[in-house]
This record gives C-alpha cells, structure tokens and sequence, in this order.
C-alpha cells in the first residue's frame, strides 16, 4: 500500500494576493495541491487529481504523534474536502486505507508499521514537491 502524489501546484494563493512566503498555515495547506492516488498491488484504490496533499500530510503527522493513534482511526477533516475522503481504520487484522467516496474499495489490511512507514514515505514526497516549488517545508510537522 502507498500513497503516490505527483504535478505539485498552487491552486489559489495568487489569486489571493499571496505569496508563499507570506501566506498563513492554513492557506498554504488548502493551496498545495497534487494529483493523489492510494495504490495496492499495483491497482489504485482511489485517486483524485486536485486534492490538499500539504493539510492531509499535516494531519496525518499529528495523527501520528498521538499517543492513542496506533488504536484510533483517521479521517481527514480537511476544510476544503468533505470530511472521511481519506480513512485509515484499524479492523483487527491490521489497518485499511479507503475512502468514505468509494466504501466497496479499501486497502487490504496492513501491520501498524507498513503504515507508519507509507505515511512516512507519503510525508517525503509532499515535502519534495512543496521544495520543488521553492517553499520551505518546515510548516509540516514531522511524523
């Protein structure tokens, strides 16, 4: 399972007068978007060629500094895209990756540390594409 993000951009951060340097936390997740695809067994779960990759990096890594997140499931509340768009849920048997858009497609289960590691790799390629466009990534959280 792994999360691939690819064609980096600013959707709206001009057109709000800003530039990156200057723009708030919040518009610097909303605005950094990337086309982006869960994949399993070379097949994707689910895609979407327009979403915050920056505010889902944000809260993964808070995710995964809660103590409890290694027993607690994630859905993105993301202010831009409808809340559960992206899930991570612990079914027993390991963890699933899905979407509440798509409910008959899911990741199969993974071990906590396949996941952490995804999420880790996930956070790597969002900072990589958020320096290619020349803005510091420091405003992620590491994971």
């Amino acid at each position: 399972m792994r999360f691939v993000c690819q064609n980096f951009g600013l959707s709206d951060l001009q057109r709000r007068g800003l530039t990156p340097q200057e723009a708030p936390l919040e518009a610097l997740q909303l605005d950094i978007e990337a086309e982006l695809a869960i994949w399993e067994q070379g097949r994707v779960v689910w895609s979407e060629g327009a979403f915050p990759v920056a505010e889902l990096a944000y809260q993964l890594a808070l995710w995964l500094k809660d103590p409890a997140a290694d027993r607690e499931d994630f859905a993105l509340e993301s202010m831009q895209a409808e809340e559960g768009v992206i899930r991570i849920v612990n079914i027993g048997g390991g963890w699933r990756v899905g979407s509440n858009f798509t409910p008959n497609f899911w990741t199969s289960p993974v071990t906590w540390d396949v996941l952490v590691e995804a999420i880790r790799h996930f956070d790597r390629s969002v900072r990589a594409g958020v320096a290619s466009m020349g803005i510091e990534p420091s405003f992620l959280p590491e994971p």
